[in-house]
């Protein structure tokens, strides 16, 4: 197994994981057409292709299933969800409003809180104690532009990539919906079911795939993984 970058991340992993189910969809925010949906590269290629599930519930319908608040638990998905609304609130055409489009296939890799309460600290040198005050802090730290930014980075267009795939996928490069940018798939371990993802900041640890929060709305064909890091797509 590979050690890089392997010691700040394994301490997050400990923490409980509340994966919240897919339910009914609650009213969604308006969103840009399936059309606009940035195409996948080649970069997917090198990924064991499977056919697309035929699933349309939404990840934002998952996002939002839980009430749509902040509360204590910081290994939900509290922050990412209100981010997504923040920036399609400023920016209604923005492509983070594919996660409200079921039947437009994707895989996206979801920051729990604990990931985004790490960023705020290396962003601001200070450690917020409530998922509201890591939120208003990032928010102000970056701006609606630079979160959209990130938030895409986040989000793979094209066919959904299971768990399992990614498993089988060691050294594959996601193309992802911010443009230019990529991340690329490391192996750890298959028996372990660990995943790194290497992203745009070479100063920082990379995220890794959580064991226990993989496959989130498996089925349809938007899926999601939790990770324990945000990702970067440049030096923050």
């Amino acid at each position: 197994m590979k050690k890089r970058h392997l010691v700040p991340v394994v301490a997050a992993l400990a923490g409980a994981l509340a994966v919240p189910a897919a339910v009914a969809a609650p009213a969604a925010p308006s969103a840009p057409s399936a059309s606009s949906a940035p195409s996948a590269s080649r970069a997917q290629a090198s990924v064991v292709a499977a056919a697309t599930p035929t699933g349309t519930t939404s990840l934002a319908d998952v996002l939002l299933a839980d009430g749509n608040q902040f509360d204590g638990n910081w290994y939900d998905y509290d922050i990412v969800t209100e981010a997504v609304l923040a920036v399609l609130a400023a920016k209604p055409d923005s492509p983070v409003g594919l996660l409200t489009q079921g039947d437009v296939p994707l895989t996206a890799f979801i920051p729990n809180d604990r990931a985004f309460q790490v960023l705020a600290a290396d962003l601001t040198g200070r450690w917020y104690g409530s998922e509201t005050k890591v939120f208003d802090a990032l928010a102000g730290a970056v701006g609606i532009d630079a979160l959209e930014q990130v938030l895409l980075y986040h989000v793979v267009p094209g066919g959904p990539v299971t768990s399992s795939q990614a498993l089988r996928s060691d050294g594959a490069m996601l193309a992802t919906a911010l443009p230019g940018k990529s991340i690329k798939v490391d192996v750890l371990s298959r028996w372990l079911k660990l995943v790194r993802l290497v992203d745009g900041d070479r100063n920082d640890a990379d995220p890794l795939l959580n064991p226990r929060a993989l496959d989130i709305n498996k089925g349809n064909r938007q899926i999601a993984h939790g990770i324990v890091l945000v990702l970067r797509p440049a030096d923050l």
